[in-house]
C-alpha cells in the first residue's frame, strides 16, 4: 500500500474536489427549495399551510430537481470511497487530477441539463455517463491493484 501524503497534488485535489462536490449536494438542497416557493407545490401539509400552498408529489420542475439531487447522493458518495481507495494505489497525478476533475465538471454539468435548464438527450447521459465511467475505472483500478494480496 502507497502511504498517502498530505502534500501529493493528487490527494490535495482530490480533497478540493471532494469540497466542491459537497458544496454541490448541499447547493442542491436550496435548489430544490427555491423551486418548491416558485412553483408552491409542497411535499407536506405543514410546508404548504405555512406558504398557502398545495400539497403536491409530482410537479414535473420540482421532480426534477429532487431527482437529480437524489442522484448526487446516489452517485457521489461512491466516488468519495473510490477516489480515496484509488488514492492508495499511487496513481499518477496527472492521471488522478484529471479523472478528479472530469468527475466533478462531469456531475456538475449533470444538475444544469438536467435540473437548471434541461436539455434533450444525449446532454443528460453523457453528463452521466462519464463521471460513471471514472468511478467504474477507480473502481477496477482498486481491485486489479489489490487483487494479488488475496
Amino acid at each position: 500500500m502507497v502511504p498517502l501524503n498530505i502534500l501529493e497534488p493528487a490527494v490535495r485535489s482530490f480533497i478540493f474536489y471532494s469540497g466542491v462536490l459537497g458544496l454541490k449536494v448541499l447547493s442542491m438542497v436550496v435548489l430544490t427549495a427555491k423551486q418548491r416557493y416558485r412553483k408552491n407545490v409542497f411535499a407536506n401539509e405543514e410546508d404548504a399551510k405555512f406558504k398557502n400552498g398545495i400539497v403536491k408529489y409530482d410537479d414535473p420542475d420540482v421532480e426534477r430537481v429532487r431527482r437529480a439531487h437524489l442522484n448526487d447522493l446516489e452517485n457521489i458518495p461512491l466516488f468519495w470511497v473510490l477516489g480515496a481507495l484509488y488514492l492508495t494505489t499511487g496513481p499518477s497525478s496527472a492521471l488522478a487530477i484529471t479523472l478528479f476533475r472530469a468527475y466533478t465538471a462531469g456531475r456538475i454539468l449533470h444538475t444544469l441539463v438536467y435540473a437548471v435548464k434541461p436539455l434533450p438527450q444525449p446532454a443528460r447521459g453523457i453528463a452521466f455517463g462519464i463521471p460513471m465511467f471514472i468511478t467504474l475505472y477507480m473502481g477496477v483500478s482498486v481491485l486489479l491493484y489489490y487483487a494479488g494480496d488475496l
